[in-house]
């Protein structure tokens, strides 16, 4: 199991263009990804799951990553936040 602790640089947060992405990248790999913020935990496989965490620009997230493929996972996944999911206009 690898756990990250990754930013949310997008200016409206976590909302559905962000989740709709980590929806995507979930239906690419074996493991399981979860996010965790402010007491609550989202798997990506659910995108209505993810928006409901209500993450805003600079929240601080945890990302637990499960699985065979997990090390690829955590790289991949790092590199979503940091690129603003592939909308660097939000950034």
């Amino acid at each position: 199991m690898q756990e990250l602790n990754l930013k949310v640089l997008n200016k409206p947060g976590l909302h559905a263009r962000p989740a709709k992405e980590l929806v995507k990248f979930n239906k690419g790999i074996e493991s399981d990804v979860v996010i965790k913020f402010n007491g609550k935990s989202a798997n990506i496989k659910s995108m209505m799951a993810v928006m409901a965490l209500g993450a805003k620009q600079d929240a601080e997230v945890t990302v637990t990553i499960e699985g065979p493929d997990e090390a690829d996972v955590a790289k991949a996944v790092t590199e979503m936040f940091a690129n603003g999911f592939g909308f660097p206009d939000e950034l």
